[in-house]
């Protein structure tokens, strides 16, 4: 529900800056307000239900000060509703909506052994060409895995492993 709930306002945010051209303004507005939201001082008195939302709104604005009137509206509506612990979904969402304007597309990809440079390069040609957009690439190590790798590219999962290969040899000589 939160996730979705999150979806909703990056969509909404992300809109509103494509018409009026301030990707980058937002995505800058919407940091600072999760960077505010992750202070352990303000956090509770923004979700207290003792102080009135007007004093909350007077303490943000003091705290956001620069923000865009519009982010800002954003930000009274999240602590309005007690929905603050959306915020940093809200900028993930938000950024991943940018870079996929962008025809940026994040990547993770998990390895038995770590991959050197030329491997991630080829790598992150290879996923590339299968999803048409740039990619940015995050590498661990799964030692489970075996050998070859697991990507994920948004909600795509490829799986090259030595285990999956090993479990379907597996599943189709037992007859599953």
């Amino acid at each position: 529900m939160a996730r979705a709930s999150a979806r909703r306002h990056a969509q909404a945010a992300f809109q509103i800056a494509l018409e009026r051209k301030e990707l980058e303004l937002w995505r800058g507005d919407l940091e600072r307000i999760a960077k505010a939201i992750r202070d352990p001082l303000l956090y509770p008195l923004l979700e207290s239900p003792k102080i009135p939302f007007s004093e909350k709104a007077r303490i943000l604005s003091q705290r956001l000060e620069g923000v865009s009137p519009l982010a800002m509206n954003l930000a009274y509506l999240l602590v309005a509703k007690g929905r603050l612990r959306i915020v940093e979904d809200i900028v993930s969402e938000y950024e991943r909506l940018v870079d996929d304007h962008r025809g940026i597309a994040h990547a993770e990809v998990a390895t038995a052994v770590p991959l050197d440079e030329e491997e991630k390069d080829k790598v992150i040609h290879r996923l590339g060409d299968i999803v048409g957009k740039e990619i940015v690439l995050t590498a661990r190590v799964a030692p489970s895995l075996i050998g070859g790798l697991v990507a994920r590219v948004g909600d795509k999962l490829i799986d090259g492993s030595t285990k999956s290969r090993l479990l379907s040899l597996r599943e189709s000589l037992i007859g599953r």
